[in-house]
């Protein structure tokens, strides 16, 4: 079964649910019906199903819990070396430009240590390791601070055009006021 509110199990509930698949596996060794072993632990019966083959194709331990899917696939060693890697820049690795994004991280998690990432899974890693995303500036390099701050004071106020009249006016677009 799964959780009510549509996410995982949590630790608790794997161990719950580990439980009742061994006391599926001695209802297997008893050699209890399907229909059965599905009413006493109050599971579908696609469930003992499923169960039974892996008991057959791996005995006992072919039914317990592998433990939670969401467990972090890079150990510490390996997150040590993605930041030695990511801090060595880009064009180290091969990109044109300055600028780690989330899908180049992602590919180079991919390169070095042959695990795969989402994109937003990449970025819950690397925040959890105190990284931070970083816009860069985008300013042209010819840009001259002094000139557009006297353009703000002077020419802008001269050029802005207010946004009606203030005069009176009709409630209708169509018509005239009428006097």
């Amino acid at each position: 079964m799964r959780n009510a509110q549509g996410g995982g199990l949590t630790d608790a509930g794997r161990v719950a649910r580990e439980r009742i698949r061994l006391q599926a596996v001695e209802c297997f060794e008893r050699g209890d019906k399907k229909r059965e072993i599905a009413a006493a632990l109050r599971v579908s019966e696609r469930s003992v199903e499923r169960w039974r083959r892996q008991w057959r194709e791996g005995g006992e331990a072919g039914v317990l819990s592998k433990g939670s899917p969401g467990r972090p696939r890079l150990s510490e060693k390996q997150v040590a070396k993605l930041e030695r890697e990511l801090e060595r820049g880009p064009l180290v690795h091969g990109w044109v430009d300055q600028r780690w994004t989330l899908a180049r991280v992602k590919t180079l998690i991919g390169w070095l240590f042959h695990v795969s990432y989402t994109v937003e899974g990449t970025w819950r890693r690397l925040k959890r390791h105190g990284w931070s995303w970083q816009q860069p500036a985008r300013r042209a390099i010819e840009r001259d601070d002094a000139a557009v701050d006297l353009w703000k004071k002077e020419v802008w106020p001269r050029v802005r055009a207010s946004r009606r009249p203030a005069t009176d006016g009709s409630a209708s677009r169509t018509r005239p006021v009428s006097r």
